[in-house]
């Protein structure tokens, strides 16, 4: 059974940070793209970075140069470190992995279509 578990979220004033976990299981991580995205109540999804083949890597204008995505392959473990959190970033925050290893990049860069797999999401609130 796939599962993506995230963990790292949780309530901070603007200026902070946090770093997001992202476990993977049951399925070879190495094989599959992956992705962090958000959604705010009452918006749609949003991209925010991604992972594509040969490990390049893609932001959102507004995770650019705040927000950092990494991964530890030998832990099957993906990343998303987040700096100057502003009021405006607060969302559930979610991992999703693809077997096309250029989808995730597309998707994160046009908005639309599906992963593969996407974990439960973690909450991150940053109050001003």
């Amino acid at each position: 059974e796939v599962q993506l578990l995230e963990t790292g979220g949780g309530s901070v004033q603007a200026g902070g940070s946090l770093r997001l976990s992202c476990t993977a299981s049951g399925y070879t991580y190495s094989d599959y793209c992956m992705a962090w995205f958000r959604q705010a109540p009452g918006k749609e999804r949003e991209g925010v970075a991604a992972f594509g083949g040969s490990g390049t890597t893609h932001y959102a204008d507004f995770a650019q140069g705040r927000f950092a995505i990494s991964q530890d392959r030998s832990k099957n473990t993906l990343y998303l470190q987040m700096n100057s959190l502003q009021p405006e970033d607060t969302a559930m925050y979610f991992c999703a992995a693809h077997r096309n290893p250029f989808h995730c990049i597309h998707v994160v860069v046009t908005g639309r279509g599906e992963l593969d797999y996407r974990g439960q999401g973690t909450q991150v609130t940053v109050s001003s």
